[in-house]
């Protein structure tokens, strides 16, 4: 009997075979349009195809017409140089020619000078007896020469004692100049915003030891052809042993009864730190080369060794250091309530005497030069300092370091004599020679009691700050105002030489503390050196010749013949 199947049990199996044959429908539509998908890719690829090679048989056709224009111009070059070449083989046949014609006329020519040669042979013969007799006399002349010139230096030497004594005689400030070499900061040419020039060319020479030779020659500025005379002059060649052979008389003065005070003027960069302390400043202060100290460590040696080589009376040696910043005294050695070394304000007031004193500073007691460079090194730690375009370590501020030399006890009176006689009686030498050749005479030693003798000499050693160019330097700010207060009180420093020099009757020492503070060493009785120290490069042309001329009016100035000190303190003129 057949398998009855109910209508619905059809009805569930025709739909579930309906349901596969839709899916697979569906499927079937998912491949085809996926693969309508990847055809359309295809399609969109051959576009692209098709576009690229559009595109390069246009560059083909673009570089087939540039082809064709090359060619023809090239075509062109050919044709021209085929012309120049015809004009060339018709310059070589007319030089050939020329060339012929001259040969033919050299060769005349040298028939001729042959026969003038063969001329002059035969009058030389007869000139050359004569000059055998000149060849005898050319030792004998050079002799002469030699002789003539060691005369010269001889007598250069002369005057150059002579002139000395006449600047002592006269009271006049001393001062010396010094190139120093070429540095690389010189070379460098790139342009800055605040950059004055940057030539670097060598335009200050030391023709000899007592003359500056200028020459300088830029576009849109006057020529410069200037030779300046000073007591001495150091070339970039000499070191710091030959500058201090020429400050080592005056600390022999200082414990002969004289105040000196050093002084170290130029721009910024110029040497001035190197020359007072030696390399890199503070940094170098205790380096065991001696040769590259600078004065400043160099006269305290020389001071105490002076000290321990004299037979009579006792020395004391105090020290102290100030800088002024900002038209500002500050006390470098200025200890706190704690007792703490740190840099403490001052003010500079007149005495009743007429001089200038800063009360409550702080004098140390040393016993050697260790001791004062201990001192100098904690100054130099404290004195402000500020990188600029012109030098990475600028100072911005003048130090002025004080070595104040007690003498106490028995010693020579009539010391005051010494060396006297060689001056106050100059009038009455005959001769150059009897003059510079004259001996002082030696004091009448008397020993006197030891309460009454008491003598205060003080040795001042000042490196000011660098005049500067705001636009070279490039400063804003602080930095700004330093240098305005630097310019300022370097200008008061000028217009106080101007003064001095013009024999004014109002010296105008109070427009700036440095100049309020060194009053007495400036127009005072102290022996006075300014040290010049000048860059020789056309960059700092306008700051180098702004130092000569303050060199120059220094050298006007006559403070009357400098004054010697009793052992009671009193002052006598030399």
């Amino acid at each position: 009997m057949p398998l009855c199947i109910s209508p619905n049990e059809a009805c569930v199996q025709r739909l579930h075979l309906l349901e596969s044959k839709l899916r697979r429908k569906e499927e079937r539509i998912a491949e085809l349009e996926t693969e309508n998908a990847l055809m359309h890719l295809k399609l969109s690829e051959c576009y692209g195809k098709l576009e690229r090679g559009n595109e390069e048989k246009s560059r083909l056709c673009q570089l087939y017409e540039e082809q064709k224009t090359c060619k023809r111009i090239l075509m062109q070059a050919v044709s021209r140089l085929l012309e120049e070449i015809q004009i060339l083989k018709q310059h070589v046949k007319d030089l050939y020619h020329t060339y012929v014609t001259f040969y033919e006329e050299l060769q005349k020519n040298s028939q001729n000078f042959l026969t003038e040669v063969t001329a002059a042979s035969e009058s030389l013969k007869v000139h050359c007896f004569g000059q055998n007799g000149f060849y005898t006399r050319v030792p004998m002349l050079e002799r002469a020469l030699q002789e003539m010139k060691t005369q010269y230096e001889n007598e250069r030497q002369k005057r150059k004692i002579l002139h000395n004594t006449l600047v002592e005689l006269r009271g006049n400030i001393r001062v010396h100049c010094r190139v120093r070499p070429v540095l690389p900061n010189d070379h460098e040419d790139t342009e800055a915003p605040f950059r004055c020039g940057s030539i670097s060319e060598k335009v200050i020479h030391a023709v000899n030891d007592d003359t500056i030779f200028v020459s300088s020659s830029r576009p849109g500025y006057p020529t410069v052809n200037k030779r300046i005379e000073f007591e001495r002059v150091y070339s970039s060649e000499d070191s710091q042993e030959v500058v201090f052979a020429d400050v080592r008389p005056l600390i022999t003065s200082l414990l002969d009864g004289y105040n000196v005070c050093i002084m170290a003027y130029g721009q910024t960069g110029s040497g001035k730190t190197y020359t007072m302390m030696g390399p890199l400043g503070e940094d170098n202060l205790n380096s065991e080369d001696p040769t590259e100290e600078g004065i400043i460590p160099k006269s305290a040696k020389e001071l105490f060794k002076f000290i321990s080589e004299r037979e009579t009376g006792h020395y004391s040696v105090e020290v102290s250091i100030v800088e002024i910043y900002n038209n500002e005294v500050f006390d470098l050695l200025a200890k706190d309530s704690d007792g703490t070394v740190r840099s403490i304000k001052r003010e500079v007031i007149t005495m009743v005497n007429g001089r200038s004193s800063v009360p409550s500073l702080t004098y140390e007691r040393v016993e050697n030069v260790t001791e004062i460079m201990y001192f100098l090194n904690l100054g130099m730690q404290r004195r402000v300092k500020h990188p600029t375009l012109v030098h990475t370590d600028s100072s911005r501020s003048h130090l002025i370091v004080t070595l104040t030399v007690t003498m106490h006890g028995t010693t020579p009176r009539g010391m005051e004599n010494e060396q006297e006689s060689s001056y106050h009686n100059c009038s009455s030498i005959k001769n150059t020679e009897e003059y510079v050749q004259l001996s002082p005479p030696k004091p009448n030693i008397l020993l006197v009691p030891e309460h009454s003798k008491r003598m205060k000499m003080k040795l001042e050693l000042v490196d000011l700050a660098g005049s500067e160019c705001v636009a070279m330097s490039g400063v804003t700010g602080a930095a700004l105002l330093e240098t305005s207060f630097i310019n300022r009180s370097l200008s008061a420093l000028a217009d106080v030489l101007g003064a001095l020099a013009e024999q004014r009757p109002h010296i105008p020492y109070r427009n700036s503390k440095l100049t309020y503070l060194l009053q007495d060493s400036i127009g005072g009785d102290a022996k006075f050196l300014v040290l010049l120290c000048v860059s020789p490069s056309q960059k700092y042309i306008a700051e180098s010749l702004q130092s000569l001329y303050f060199g120059c009016r220094a050298r006007q100035v006559q403070k009357g013949q400098p004054k010697k000190k009793n052992a009671n303190g009193s002052l006598k003129f030399r």
